[in-house]
């Protein structure tokens, strides 16, 4: 299996360990309705500082993670106090591989290595998943070093999130319309997603043409590509003709099954009883809820432009984030990861689209989910700490 190298590794890989720990300090005149905040907490400063500092309460205890770094996209703006402007990538670890060999890729994942370790440390040890939105220039170096951080073998998903819902017609290339997001339990074999509500598009494919007591249903093909010889056997429709399983597969029932199934109505031949035979599947009989798919429409969880429409209208039409997330992208997430009692962290909070969602889905259901989040100070007056790691 490839694993990733970069320039930098052997000096930041076990950095996490060597970041000194901070006392959280509340800010009292900060505290909004403090009484009814329900352990939310929102820590401004460098997120590789404050996740240290969270380890001591929160370790193994949260249940959900997202983040949503910042994209490489060369210009290098991103502002952690280990970034590329940080004596510490320009002295630190130029020393030893000199800083001018440093690309654009060594750089962000020096600045992502360590932040993930911690977050690793975070999770719940049975049933945590963390959630990383990314897009194609990091995305494949940021999957081998989740492989590292988090184990291959609790690599859960690569979801394919639609950002945009029309084409940029001036791309130089291909219109890029989508991001990513990279799923990794804590322990896959644990871990295991809620179901999504069942749509009325999904319940829409279900129906009744034969008008069978049992109610709405839907057919699947009867074939397996499991070959077994005993259940390649000609079937005979009710018009007369005879069938057989295309060439290399068989049908998924023995014939003594499948005369059962005829029996009870449970086979369909089609509405001329000439057609191949399908099983019979009745929506009363099927689970309540959607095993979540790794495609996300921007019909069912929001694009970019409507995150953007979101927070202008919270800022009387100012536009003060750049790509903020909707929030029906989040709400889907912890919908999916989270029960009603759980922890949620979001270390690069940005605009907040976390702690919205979460208190929307707890409306939503009644839930009692609390959220940290953790964010760089932004038109503070007071200069960030230096040198901090």
């Amino acid at each position: 299996m490839p694993t990733l190298q970069f320039k930098g590794k052997n000096i930041i890989w076990n950095h996490h360990m060597s970041v000194p720990y901070h006392t959280l300090e509340r800010v009292e005149e900060l505290d909004f309705q403090a009484d009814k905040a329900n352990g939310n907490i929102i820590v401004e400063g460098d997120n590789l500082t404050a996740l240290k500092a969270l380890l001591p309460e929160y370790a193994g205890k949260v249940k959900c993670i997202y983040i949503d770094p910042p994209y490489n996209t060369g210009e290098e703006h991103w502002v952690y106090n280990d970034n590329v402007n940080s004596p510490i990538i320009k002295n630190w670890i130029g020393k030893e591989v000199g800083k001018d060999d440093l690309t654009k890729h060594d750089k962000w994942l020096c600045m992502m290595t360590p932040r993930l370790k911690l977050l690793n440390e975070l999770l719940k040890p049975d049933d945590g998943v963390i959630f990383i939105s990314i897009d194609d220039n990091e995305q494949a170096n940021l999957k081998l070093l989740c492989d590292a951080v988090f184990g291959e073998n609790n690599f859960v998903a690569t979801v394919i999130w639609e950002k945009k819902f029309s084409p940029q017609n001036d791309a130089k290339w291909f219109s890029d319309n989508h991001d990513y997001i990279l799923v990794y339990a804590k322990n896959k074999e644990i871990w295991r997603p809620n179901k999504l509500e069942r749509t009325e598009e999904s319940n829409s494919r279900y129906s009744n043409p034969d008008n069978d007591p049992r109610g709405p249903w839907a057919s699947s093909d009867m074939t397996v590509k499991t070959y077994t010889e005993s259940n390649d056997y000609p079937i005979t429709t009710p018009s007369g003709r005879v069938v057989h399983p295309t060439k290399g597969r068989c049908w998924a029932v023995s014939y003594e099954k499948f005369l059962e199934l005829v029996e009870d109505n449970r086979i369909w031949f089609g509405k001329d009883g000439n057609n191949v035979p399908r099983y019979k599947t009745f929506l009363s009989e099927v689970d309540d809820g959607l095993v979540p798919l790794t495609i996300w429409k921007h019909s069912d969880v929001g694009h970019n432009q409507e995150a953007r429409q979101q927070l202008k209208e919270i800022f009387d039409g100012e536009a003060v984030f750049d790509s903020p997330k909707p929030v029906r992208l989040l709400k889907r997430i912890f919908s999916i990861a989270t029960d009603k009692n759980d922890i949620i962290l979001d270390s690069f909070a940005g605009s907040g689209t976390t702690a919205h969602a979460v208190m929307d889905l707890n409306k939503e259901d009644g839930g009692n989910r609390r959220y940290i989040l953790v964010q760089m100070p932004e038109n503070s007056e007071k200069e960030p700490e230096k040198n901090i790691c």
